[in-house]
């Protein structure tokens, strides 16, 4: 699968998870929900690993990188994103998240000394100036309440720790561990370590049978979690996290897309202007450089020539 697919598979399953998400607040708390969530999509994964013949059985220092990897990516990220949107909209949600590409671009000169080229950096601004002139007039009179305050700290801390699962898992496929099998153990554990908090918390495993949690689980679970996280995931292994992380910032347009179709959404300048904008930062982003397209060429020139 090219990497243009994984990433519109991702961008576009991601981009309508944060409505998923209104659906699992209200009867069950937050934490709760993600264990549900990554539980079940932990025991798909297994079945599924079972089913091809995957193997299962990795040494202790691989299972050290999963549970890293479960406790960032499939847990402390997702409680702390539920409980922000107790506090803000899931489109403020989604804005904060998205400074993940930035965080991306830091944490991998950090860890892995991996140089973001002017290309990532140029796309990223961008990207976050179309967030910026999508969402700063929908916000209107928001003021910084404590309230808001707080949703935006939980979101922001959210994108931070999900940042360092995208560093947990590029040294994961670094040391040549599955992506599949990666995942389904990182849920795992995630799920282990959620459930833990919960009943540290003295929450209920309570469940909410009405359509909307019902549906929106499975979608989350299935699409959201198995689907996204390994397009997401294989792609960080090709391209970078720097590079890979960018697909955040199309998160939000994704929910605006879909407000439009569903919710009559009023198409303005704003709207335009700034989905043009992070349209403009993903091709400069996602396309090859110059040199690379001229390797390419002479490469596919020399293929046809030893054919000939």
């Amino acid at each position: 699968m090219s990497n243009h697919i994984l990433y519109a598979l991702t961008v576009l399953i991601w981009g309508s998870t944060w409505i998923g998400i209104e659906f699992q607040l209200g009867v069950v708390p937050p934490v709760v929900s993600v264990v549900y969530r990554f539980s079940g999509a932990a025991l798909l994964l297994f079945a599924w690993s079972r089913l091809r013949g995957l193997p299962l059985r990795f040494s202790l220092s691989a299972h050290g990188w999963f549970a890293l990897l479960g406790l960032s990516l499939f847990c402390l990220n997702y409680i702390l994103t539920y409980h922000a949107q107790i506090y803000i909209t899931s489109a403020l949600t989604a804005i904060l998240f998205s400074a993940m590409v930035w965080l991306n671009i830091l944490n991998a000169r950090l860890f892995f000394g991996m140089r973001a080229g002017p290309k990532v950096q140029i796309g990223a601004l961008l990207g976050m100036s179309g967030i910026l002139v999508l969402f700063v007039p929908r916000i209107g009179e928001l003021t910084f309440s404590d309230q808001i305050f707080h949703g935006a700290i939980l979101a922001l801390a959210g994108a931070f720790i999900a940042s360092l699962g995208n560093m947990v898992s590029q040294q994961t496929q670094r040391l040549k561990l599955p992506v599949i099998q990666s995942n389904a153990w990182g849920m795992f554990y995630g799920a282990l370590a959620s459930g833990a908090f919960t009943l540290y918390q003295g929450e209920a495993f309570v469940f909410d049978f009405s359509p909307g949690y019902v549906i929106s689980l499975l979608y989350l679970m299935v699409l959201g979690s198995i689907v996204a996280f390994g397009t997401y995931l294989t792609l960080l292994g090709r391209i970078g996290a720097h590079r890979a992380g960018y697909v955040v910032v199309m998160f939000p347009v994704v929910a605006l897309a879909l407000s439009v179709l569903f919710e009559d959404l009023k198409v303005d300048a704003p709207l335009l202007i700034g989905a043009g904008l992070v349209v403009a930062g993903n091709l400069f982003v996602l396309s090859p450089a110059p040199r690379a397209r001229r390797l390419r060429r002479t490469a596919a020139a020399m293929t046809a020539a030893d054919h000939e």
